[in-house]
């Protein structure tokens, strides 16, 4: 293997385990669920348009739409994981890619194929795994309920924010996705500000764990997924990126002894392996086209 190409690779695995660590951050941090996605967001927006010139540019009225869907994703992630399990709160944003193929027609004009159904069926019954299970409320996840639904909605607005920066790609405006993520996080940061404040006496404890969220967490992330995408293969990329949603559990367990049920965990399973399934599938389709 070249060495540029392990460099990629390296970047991509990099950017999947900074990703992977949002679950354990956000449940340590001494802060609202509010305070944590609006201050993360903040200053994550400031190191992405301080550290990759792409976040500066392209500012049109086409990231409108886009930036908004990824906003609203930022908050209801963070909001899921402070009142679910981060095993729910990753695995049910993980079903995007279901939502997208539904969108696909309406915003993308891709149909929908009938080799998607088992895709698409695979995931669904995952989702049904997931309510199956009875989480109990705990110190990590004290309203299960209401912080799945928030996960549920994350990976629809998740899919919105991917249909949208394919759309961007469609008009020829190379760097606008990466604007789009800067300007999302400044929204979410303006979004979630008036109901994080005030904030209470002793917030500088969960300043380490903001600061980590914002510089580590997004920004240096974004920084090595931005510089890894342009070199390695879609199906390459979104396997390495499943280390995301394998690795956040385990943080999560080894920082808080947060431990997901069976049901969730088979769920999450089911939604992993349908998504790299799928990938492959596709993979083999284009380089036989």
């Amino acid at each position: 293997m070249r060495p540029s190409a392990f460099r990629n690779r390296l970047l991509l695995v990099a950017a999947a385990v900074l990703f992977s660590t949002g679950g354990a951050a956000i449940k340590g941090a001494a802060l609202t669920g509010w305070q944590v996605a609006g201050f993360r967001s903040g200053i994550a927006a400031a190191v992405l348009l301080l550290a990759i010139p792409e976040a500066r540019r392209k500012w049109t009225w086409r990231l409108a739409p886009v930036a908004l869907a990824y906003a609203a994703t930022l908050i209801l992630f963070v909001l899921a994981t402070r009142l679910t399990t981060a095993a729910n709160a990753i695995f049910l944003q993980s079903t995007a890619p279901l939502y997208l193929l539904l969108l696909g027609p309406l915003v993308l004009h891709e149909p929908i194929r009938r080799r998607d159904i088992w895709y698409m069926t695979a995931i669904a019954a995952g989702m049904a795994m997931f309510a199956l299970g009875t989480e109990r409320a705990g110190a990590t996840a004290p309203d299960p309920r209401t912080g799945n639904l928030c996960a549920l909605a994350s990976g629809v607005t998740w899919a919105l924010t991917l249909a949208g920066l394919r759309w961007l790609s469609r008009g020829r405006e190379d760097g606008a996705g990466m604007a789009a993520v800067a300007a999302g996080n400044l929204l979410a940061f303006a979004a979630a500000l008036p109901l994080a404040l005030p904030v209470a006496l002793g917030w500088e404890r969960a300043l380490p764990a903001i600061l980590y969220l914002g510089v580590f967490q997004i920004g240096a992330a974004y920084w090595c997924l931005t510089r890894a995408m342009r070199h390695v293969t879609a199906f390459e990329a979104t396997t390495i990126l499943l280390l995301e949603p394998a690795l956040n559990p385990i943080w999560v367990w080894l920082a808080h002894g947060e431990r997901p049920g069976p049901w969730p965990l088979a769920g999450g399973a089911a939604i992993l392996a349908a998504t790299l399934v799928n990938g492959w599938l596709q993979t083999r389709r284009k380089l036989a086209d």
